[in-house]
């Protein structure tokens, strides 16, 4: 491996401006507001069962607006009830968004708000010491998992906190997507980050298997338009490739030929389809919903 290449983790700023460009180019959030919209209402159906209050945990809320969807979901099955609703989040910046969020929603009426500037393994070392196990009746990790170091210890701790009729939410990357295929054939090629893992639904219901808890795993169509990828110098082509190998300056740091065999394999069938002059490559999401 090229020494000059390093992870897209090292560089915050370029990490958050290509997350940015995958959200404008993908169906990522609006494949998340199609399974809020078909599914969730069920799902939550029975959480705040005889309950004055309702108890939410999000971990990795990030700016909130999935949280604020998932919350009004909420809401609107429990007309009146009061909700907290406690937010895990490691990076300033995006809680500071989160708050702008809220202060300009108007909607938010029953609704009391606390975030945690911390990793999730922060926030569950701070509780087993504190010896606070409160219970929740909804937690839920929004393409979090990649960044935890022992995802069954992880799981296992989160499950321990659910109350009666409880549930896990947990979004991440599906195994019929390109992305489990793209690390497989090329992360030993580029540059590993501790912070990150190549995880996708598939490793994660083997975990719930072996756990043996129960779930229910739901699997949405997404894709992302990678079209500028392959036009020479093109800003959010850059953007995009780094934010696909998790690299930092990917098209100006990595080997020739490994780009080269990247850039070719990101046009295949078996990575995306071509649709009216785009390419999109396959982004499909898995939601699974973990029984108290």
């Amino acid at each position: 491996m090229a020494s000059s290449m390093r992870s897209l983790f090292s560089d915050h700023s370029r990490y958050v401006e290509s997350f940015r460009r995958f959200l404008n180019t993908s169906t990522e959030h609006q494949c998340m507001q199609e399974f809020m919209d078909k599914k969730l209402p069920g799902i939550i159906a029975r959480i705040g069962d005889r309950k004055s209050e309702i108890k939410i945990l999000s971990i990795g809320g990030g700016a909130g607006e999935i949280d604020l969807q998932i919350l009004s979901k909420v809401q609107a099955q429990y007309s009146g009830i009061h909700i907290n609703n406690e937010v895990v989040e490691p990076s300033a910046e995006q809680i500071a968004k989160y708050k702008e969020l809220v202060a300009k929603s108007s909607n938010l009426k029953n609704i009391k708000f606390a975030w945690h500037n911390e990793t999730a393994s922060e926030y569950q070392n701070r509780m087993i010491e504190k010896k606070e196990l409160q219970k929740w009746d909804f937690i839920h990790m929004v393409q979090v998992l990649y960044y935890v170091k022992d995802i069954p210890a992880t799981l296992k701790f989160f499950h321990s906190l659910l109350a009666t009729n409880a549930k896990i939410l947990i979004i991440i990357v599906s195994g019929t997507s390109s992305w489990g295929k793209l690390w497989k054939k090329y992360g030993s090629r580029l540059p590993r980050d501790d912070l990150c893992l190549y995880i996708t639904s598939t490793d994660l219901t083997q975990m719930l298997d072996k756990m043996g808890l129960q779930y229910e795993c739901y699997d949405f169509l997404s894709t992302m338009d990678i079209s500028d990828c392959f036009i020479d110098g093109n800003e959010n082509g850059d953007l995009l490739l780094d934010f696909l190998t998790e690299t930092c300056h990917f098209n100006t740091t990595a080997p020739g030929d490994l780009r080269a065999e990247i850039v070719k394999d990101l046009q295949e069938p078996e990575f995306s389809v071509k649709k009216d002059g785009k390419v999109l490559f396959n982004n499909n999401l898995s939601f699974i919903v973990v029984e108290a």
